[in-house]
């Protein structure tokens, strides 16, 4: 039998990320966060000693929502840090004082040629997101190696240093709208686009090696796969051809999908079949595609894929699977986990795996993940809308939806066109259509759960963070009839004031998945729960922080005020000190304890 995972339960778990083999093999180091706080621990390969905090002075960059890319080994004893105040900093393994490389803007994604010469890393400012080279000794600034493009990401060295590339793409729209992959030398000179351009979606480059090529994905076929190709950008190949993805969308810096073996023979990549993970490993061919045989080695998602001589590090997580550092042999079946994220107790609890589920919507067949409480017949049912949009409810590891699961809800994850995971014309089918597609999509799986058995039809509520919250809001306002109440986490609630006070980053997302402004009338006023707040007759819980950059908290007040003005029910709480998500302990537990007593108070009562 199992229990009710607690809140306290949730909120003390820690976020485990970007484990990296020492340049040497000895040593495998990763980032600890919690509480708003990130370290890179490193450890000895053989256990023989503890891990260590290497970052106690500096601390390191988030790897949260938007952030990624915090850390990289230069040479086998010294690491390129983010800071957590935004600088460069190279810093002892084993103790000294830490140097700084670059003090201004916003340092990412560092990466050191393997004896640590040269660091390249990403610089973003206020205006400009640029892809930069340093020394590693400290000599000398910064210099600009990227040109010409309004974001440069994930820097990556060919092995002799000769060569240096990177993500790059325009604010005319998102990396997985169209974006390029270029290479140059480390003076910046000999610029050249190798893969991308147009509407294709490319990313993550990485030299094999051996420097005979580069890898990177593309959707070039209609699904991110895997490709390579030469370094001048000559006989561009399949790894692996098929209608599977083999990355997620680019919301920060740092992902990797997958990575080369040290002998430059073999990919490991994390596999997306419809939102399960497995990792496979597929050795390089010479066909008409690079592809060679393909093995599978290992159920569940598997992100931040780093393949040394030690084995495959990644962190590894599933449905029932808590978040751990994890290490796999690549000709065995040896797995072993070595630093965990979530607190110990979860396995005890009666966790259980999704199925995927399908409906139709207009003519279209969506997709989602359904988690049912065993042996409750009919029980309510939580429909949870991932962010985004572009985005996707996968079966990696999710303490929140356990939570739910094991009080006795159904959990309804939609994959709403406009989704990554099935394909890029999948998710290109949000054009123009936020706040309109993705509600009649939610909705129709509402319907498709009454009809299909998965619930009690007339025991529904639906809950979502940042756009998903948008989902939220519309639907209590269009679809009063399915839902008994709705839970909003820093949901966008005005397009308009969103579209002009939003972060760089999203500033020209809403072109793409609403329309241009000026030119679709007044579609962004039409589609903000805001204007239909009149409409909303079930009770909302509004959540949101008060240091909120990407959806201000004004876009909560706003909606807030309307409901209330309107006659509608609505609570309203506001967390000191938190951003666009949650990370203290006690506000993870307090959102989580809030959330249950609003769905019993509306919902089960």
């Amino acid at each position: 039998m199992g229990f009710p995972i607690s809140a306290q339960m949730v909120a003390r778990s820690r976020v485990v990320a970007e484990p990296r083999w020492s340049p040497d093999g000895q040593r495998l180091g990763w980032v600890e966060s919690f509480a708003g706080r990130a370290d890179v621990v490193v450890a000895p390969c053989d256990a023989s000693a503890p891990p260590v905090v290497v970052t106690a002075d500096t601390g390191c960059a988030s790897v949260g929502a938007y952030g990624g890319g915090a850390w990289c080994w230069a040479g086998p004893d010294h690491l390129a840090v983010a800071g957590a105040d935004g600088s460069l900093v190279l810093v002892p393994v084993d103790g000294g004082p830490a140097r700084v490389l670059s003090r201004e803007g916003r340092a990412a994604a560092p990466a050191a040629t393997p004896d640590g010469s040269r660091v390249a890393f990403v610089l973003e400012t206020d205006d400009a997101c640029a892809v930069m080279v340093v020394s590693g000794a400290g000599s000398g600034a910064p210099v600009r190696v990227s040109h010409g493009a309004d974001y440069a990401w994930d820097p990556a060295w060919a092995p002799d240093g000769s060569l240096v590339a990177w993500h790059e793409w325009d604010l005319t729209g998102m990396s997985w709208d169209a974006s390029r992959l270029v290479v140059a030398q480390p003076d910046a000179s000999g610029q050249v686009v190798v893969a991308g351009g147009g509407a294709v979606s490319v990313g993550q480059p990485r030299f094999a090696p051996d420097g005979s090529s580069l890898a990177f994905v593309s959707d070039e076929s209609g699904w991110w796969n895997v490709w390579t190709t030469r370094p001048d950008g000559s006989d561009a190949r399949q790894v692996l051809a098929e209608e599977r993805e083999h990355a997620e969308p680019a919301w920060g810096p740092g992902q990797r999908s997958f990575a080369w073996s040290p002998d430059a023979t073999t990919i490991a990549i994390n596999r997306n079949e419809d939102g399960f993970g497995r990792l496979v490993l597929v050795s390089k061919g010479s066909g008409p595609t690079a592809g060679g045989a393909v093995r599978e080695r290992s159920n569940g998602w598997h992100h931040a894929l780093d393949w040394g001589m030690p084995g495959i590090a990644c962190i590894r997580s599933g449905a029932r699977t808590p978040t751990a550092v994890t290490v796999l042999d690549p000709n065995t079946e040896d797995r072993r986990a070595v630093a965990r994220g979530p607190v110990a107790g979860f396995e005890s609890a009666g966790l259980v795996e999704p199925e995927t589920v399908t409906w139709e919507s207009d003519g279209a067949v969506v997709h989602g993940l359904l988690y049912r409480p065993p042996g409750v017949a009919a029980p309510p049912m939580l429909v949870d809308i991932h962010g985004g949009p572009t985005g996707q409810a996968t079966v990696s590891w999710s303490a929140r939806t356990h939570f739910f699961v094991t009080r006795g809800w159904a959990v309804l994850a939609p994959n709403h066109r406009g989704s990554t995971g099935y394909g890029r014309a999948y998710t290109q089918a949000m054009a123009e259509g936020w706040g309109k597609i993705d509600v009649a999509d939610t909705a129709a799986g509402i319907r498709a759960a009454a009809t299909q058995g998965w619930c009690d039809p007339a025991r529904v509520a639906v809950m979502g963070g940042s756009s998903g919250g948008l989902t939220v809001l519309l639907l209590c306002a269009q679809h009063g009839d399915l839902v008994r109440a709705g839970v909003s986490l820093y949901g966008v609630t005005d397009l308009d004031a969103l579209a002009a006070s939003t972060h760089r980053f999203e500033s020209r997302y809403l072109d793409r998945i609403v329309g241009l402004p000026g030119k679709v009338g007044d579609r962004y006023h039409d589609r903000s729960p805001v204007a239909q707040a009149s409409d909303i007759r079930v009770p909302v819980l509004v959540l949101q922080g008060d240091a909120d950059k990407v959806v201000p908290p004004e876009q909560a007040r706003l909606v807030v005020d309307a409901i209330r003005n309107a006659g509608g029910t609505v609570d309203h709480h506001v967390y000191e000190g938190e951003g666009h998500g949650f990370q203290r302990p006690e506000t993870v537990a307090d959102m989580l304890d809030r959330t249950d007593a609003f769905l019993r108070k509306w919902v089960l009562a």
